[in-house]
């Protein structure tokens, strides 16, 4: 299996410096600086990237488990809220993920579909780098 390689560049103090990621293979790069990781100022910030590469590995997941149980997933859409809290003076830690999660997959009743999703959850090889992490899952077919 490839290596994936993403960077990060930071310039100046926590306060007034500013950084830029890049993601290698997709070429894409973003800001980022205290204020949008603290504060709710525009740029990224590494738990928003974070939430992204979950939401993404978990809707893969699902998809393959869907398929296993005889549902054909026609469309999966998938949120990761990531909180990060304060712990001391200047400690954080990402204290919780709760994925959202909603799929057309015809067929699957509400039941399966939770299971199902949890299964995805718990097997995602994100949600297993994050063991540390509590990881919390709504999960719901849509309608028709």
């Amino acid at each position: 299996m490839p290596v994936r390689r993403a960077s990060a560049e930071w310039t100046g103090n926590l306060k007034s410096g500013a950084g830029k990621v890049k993601l290698e293979r997709s070429k894409i790069e973003a800001g980022y600086s205290a204020g949008s990781r603290f504060d709710e100022a525009d740029g990224t910030n590494p738990e928003e990237l974070i939430g992204a590469a979950h939401a993404g590995c978990f809707s893969m997941a699902l998809a393959d488990l869907l398929e296993d149980a005889g549902y054909e997933p026609e469309w999966i859409r998938t949120t990761a809220d990531v909180e990060l809290k304060k712990t001391g003076e200047k400690e954080f830690e990402i204290s919780r993920i709760t994925l959202k999660t909603e799929a057309r997959a015809p067929g699957v009743d509400k039941d399966a579909f939770v299971e199902i999703a949890n299964k995805a959850k718990e097997g995602c090889p994100v949600s297993k780098a994050l063991k540390g992490v509590e990881i919390s899952l709504e999960a719901e077919p849509a309608e028709g």
